[in-house]
């Protein structure tokens, strides 16, 4: 007879217990009193064990990649569940959609999960790959996150905030015009894409605004580097078929600034979205939030596209300064030809990147973007 498999137990940190502890009365006073230490109750802990830990023993396995998820992976009886994607979060269901037959159930999140100690914003993010137990009038209980890949992330309040979770290719949106292109936000991105190794694609929108001979410098700059740059407009449809041929089949995610036209994109890429989009302002000319939470949406054409609310700024989430220069692909290769092994590339003497600079061989705008961010000042 087989013997029976052990369980995998583990010791893992949780949030403090969301219930107080409070002490009954004022032990000092009470000794002050004369009562003595038999008078107090036999079940009060003072060190803070029990229940009110914060580590617990769970059975589940570690996670070989916290950075992109849970610190660890809880043992669920698969034979119960069902397989599923979020769509969207928010709220205190999210829905689901079922693998086997397409179903989509509006499933809460198991407390265990909102419990353990994570570095993260929301233990559950658009395009999660979930286990879910499903019930009555197509609800469900989220019972387990699957390892992710592929996570567009930053810092918020000094937390990991997963935007979306398991993308191949990131979609980065600026505007040619109505509001002003962002360089600086598009190296922001690439960083991150380069990070999570997600393929970054520029999308360049409204160039019907402007003269497209003043993007050719900017276009050409991240062309160079190997970043594939379409110039667009979703008013003469310029660009627009490209895009549609590179989201087919993949796990997309579309980002930029508010009133760069990301949901006027992907109506023009499926039209019967009809997604809901506003002018910009004639007074800040800034856009005004119409997608206000990232929503994972799929494709006739096959795959899927996360559209996400416009962003103002963009935090890197645990890159180093020291890290910085790495991530830019053009100043990658002169890095080992500084004087010094710790060269911040900013004052030193004999810095190759700085040199190149002066020659030329380089991107002023890109070195400087590179300065700021390596300052940790907010775009």
């Amino acid at each position: 007879m087989a013997r029976k498999k052990k369980p995998n137990k583990i010791r893992t940190d949780f949030r403090k217990n969301r219930e107080v502890r409070v002490r009954k009365g004022d032990l000092t006073r009470n000794y002050r009193d004369g009562q003595g230490q038999d008078d107090v109750e036999k079940g009060e802990r003072v060190s803070g064990k029990g229940r009110f830990s914060r580590k617990r023993t769970i059975v589940g396995v570690e996670a070989a990649d916290p950075e992109t998820g849970l610190g660890v992976q809880l043992d669920v009886d698969e034979a119960n569940c069902l397989k599923g994607t979020v769509l969207s979060v928010g709220g205190l269901a999210s829905p689901v959609q079922a693998d086997n037959d397409g179903q989509i159930y509006q499933c809460a999140t198991r407390r265990l999960l909102k419990t353990l100690s994570t570095d993260q914003r929301h233990v559950l993010a658009a395009g999660d790959r979930v286990l879910f137990r499903p019930a009555d009038n197509n609800e469900g209980i989220i019972e387990r996150i699957e390892a992710r890949r592929g996570v567009l992330c930053r810092t918020s309040k000094g937390r990991q905030h997963v935007m979306v979770a398991n993308v191949d290719q990131i979609l980065i949106v600026g505007s040619a015009a109505e509001p002003t292109l962002k360089p600086n936000l598009i190296d922001r991105l690439i960083i991150t894409a380069e990070k999570y190794q997600i393929r970054p694609i520029i999308c360049i929108n409204k160039v019907d605004l402007v003269d497209a001979a003043d993007l050719e410098p900017l276009a050409g700059v991240y062309g160079q580097m190997g970043y594939q740059v379409i110039l667009m407009s979703n008013v003469t449809g310029q660009g627009v078929e490209l895009v549609k041929r590179l989201v087919t089949g993949k796990q997309s995610v579309v980002i930029g600034q508010s009133g760069v036209g990301k949901s006027s994109l992907l109506n023009s890429i499926e039209p019967n979205l009809a997604l809901r989009v506003q002018t910009v302002s004639d007074e800040s000319e800034k856009g005004r939030h119409t997608t206000t939470a990232a929503q994972l949406v799929p494709l006739d054409c096959g795959g899927y596209i996360v559209d996400t609310p416009g962003i103002r700024q963009f935090q890197l989430w645990d890159v180093i300064p020291e890290e910085v220069a790495g991530f830019f692909r053009d100043l990658r290769p002169y890095v080992s030809l500084c004087k010094f092994p710790n060269c911040t590339h900013q004052h030193e003497a004999d810095c190759a990147i700085k040199d190149n600079v002066a020659d030329g061989r380089l991107d002023v705008r890109r070195y400087e973007s590179y300065c700021q961010i390596f300052a940790g000042d907010l775009v």
